[in-house]
């Protein structure tokens, strides 16, 4: 068989997965889960739904590993602010990495994990559910760095580390929504400032 008759039966032509990928993680990022159609991906991507399915399976497992690929990329700021020597600049290390992600003007405003399904409806659950436990398995993964501050004498005996978790996380989404709602860097960065003011520490 030629290759010009493997094409006209239907063969999935090559593309670039890794730009692909990325172009569909932007697009989540930009208009959400339910707000991005397939049409929308396809063209996004360069890919036509045959090769889209076969490479990266349903809209659903597509969305998952756009968000993988956030973490590894967009949020990867928190691995390395885990390793910071203390859990005051752990803190001020994700705060700033919050803020020029956010900040960064080619960037799709806002914040992929606390947009990309707030608003959905019973179809895409598992999609909200999924983006819920990824949140949850980074305030884990902060909690757990806190708990090892504590016990090296870092934290005050007296810190109760579950609320500070919180109180950092809700700074941390937060500035997710005034990017969103189009604040500056440097108007996010003053918030970050006052809330290090006020970390229980």
């Amino acid at each position: 068989m030629s290759e010009t008759t493997a094409v006209k039966m239907g063969r999935p032509r090559e593309f670039d997965e890794d730009f692909a990928l990325e172009a569909a993680m932007r697009l989540f990022w930009e208009r959400g889960y339910e707000g991005t159609s397939l049409n929308d991906l396809t063209e996004a991507m360069g890919v036509n739904r045959a090769s889209l399915y076969a490479t990266f399976g349903d809209k659903e497992s597509l969305f998952l590993k756009a968000l993988a690929r956030y973490g590894d990329g967009p949020t990867s700021y928190l691995k390395f602010a885990l390793k910071e020597p203390t859990a005051v600049r752990v803190i001020e290390s994700i705060f700033r990495g919050s803020v020029n992600v956010l900040g960064d003007p080619t960037n799709p405003r806002g914040c992929l994990s606390t947009q990309g399904a707030l608003a959905t409806g019973p179809a895409a659950a598992s999609v909200k559910q999924a983006l819920i436990d990824w949140r949850k398995a980074g305030e884990a993964q902060l909690q757990e760095r806190l708990k090892r501050a504590k016990a090296e004498g870092d934290l005050p005996a007296t810190t109760n580390i579950s609320d500070l978790t919180r109180f950092v996380s809700t700074i941390w989404y937060g500035l997710g929504v005034l990017a969103a709602n189009g604040d500056s860097k440097a108007e996010m960065k003053r918030v970050t400032d006052l809330a290090l003011k006020m970390l229980p520490i």
